[in-house]
């Protein structure tokens, strides 16, 4: 079914496009809302991406499969809408590390709704590194090349958006 949904859209068929933007759209939006601080800026992004799918899906491996390719889209496309609307600093401020790290009991405490909103409360660019190390498993060099950073400069995002979610989960906790 979902290889002749997408030979749907290939052929510019509207009905399949709506149906592959309705089963695919949760899956784009809970990417666009990790790289986002809003649901309004992930809404945008799901926006963008469903336009890029539909314009280069005819590019598409139909060997491959098709949520790795959408999620490369989405993830690319996430960064794109940070850098087009200068959200997307290569700088940071300073920021002074409290050794204080929150105990098991409080990181039980979490939901996974609160891990999402302190992930979206970070800096764009530490949260841009973390979710593409962390959740999607990219290398240092490979998220310098894609956020045109120093590998070096991918690292020292990490470790500040590590100490800063540990700095969070503490102030969450008590």
């Amino acid at each position: 079914m979902e290889v002749a949904l997408i030979l749907g859209c290939i052929n510019k068929n509207n009905n399949d496009q709506e149906l592959l933007y309705r089963k695919y759209y949760g899956y784009v939006m809970s990417i666009g809302l990790s790289y986002s601080s809003n649901r309004e800026i992930a809404q945008e992004i799901v926006d963008d991406t469903f336009i890029k799918v539909f314009d280069s899906i005819k590019t598409y491996n139909l060997d491959q499969p098709f949520k790795r390719w959408l999620r490369r889209i989405t993830i690319n496309t996430a960064i794109d809408h940070l850098r087009k609307n200068k959200k997307f600093k290569l700088h940071l401020d300073l920021y002074e590390y409290k050794n204080q790290l929150p105990s098991i009991e409080a990181i039980d405490q979490l939901s996974l709704n609160d891990i999402y909103t302190l992930i979206a409360d970070l800096p764009d660019m530490l949260r841009v590194v973390f979710n593409l190390y962390e959740i999607e498993g990219y290398s240092h060099k490979e998220i310098a090349a894609i956020v045109n950073i120093a590998e070096s400069s991918s690292r020292t995002y990490l470790t500040r958006a590590k100490e800063r979610l540990k700095d969070q989960i503490v102030k969450y906790c008590n």
